[in-house]
């Protein structure tokens, strides 16, 4: 081989070394970051679900927050699936 296929080879085999090496450190930087996230949304389904525990209790504790749960189950659910029904017949024609 020649020198200006040498210097090709040379040049081509440190461009993909390096290649290589950014890679593998993007893919061990990406796998952490994946773990953080992870475990952020592992906290923050805790959050809500003792959000929803809290809520739960001071409805119970409450003579008004019983009395409004009662209202909002019997009248607004009932109102708020019907205007639901007639926008998808709505959207269906």
């Amino acid at each position: 081989m020649n020198v200006a296929e040498w210097i090709l080879v040379a040049i081509l085999s440190v461009t993909l070394f390096i290649f290589l090496v950014v890679g593998i450190i993007l893919m061990v930087r990406l796998m952490a970051v994946a773990e953080e996230a992870k475990r952020v949304a592992v906290k923050g389904q805790d959050i809500a679900d003792n959000a929803n525990d809290v809520v739960e209790n001071m409805k119970g504790m409450t003579a008004i927050g019983s009395t409004m749960g009662m209202i909002v189950d019997k009248y607004v659910n009932p109102k708020v699936k019907e205007k639901m029904k007639d926008t998808k017949k709505e959207e269906k024609k």
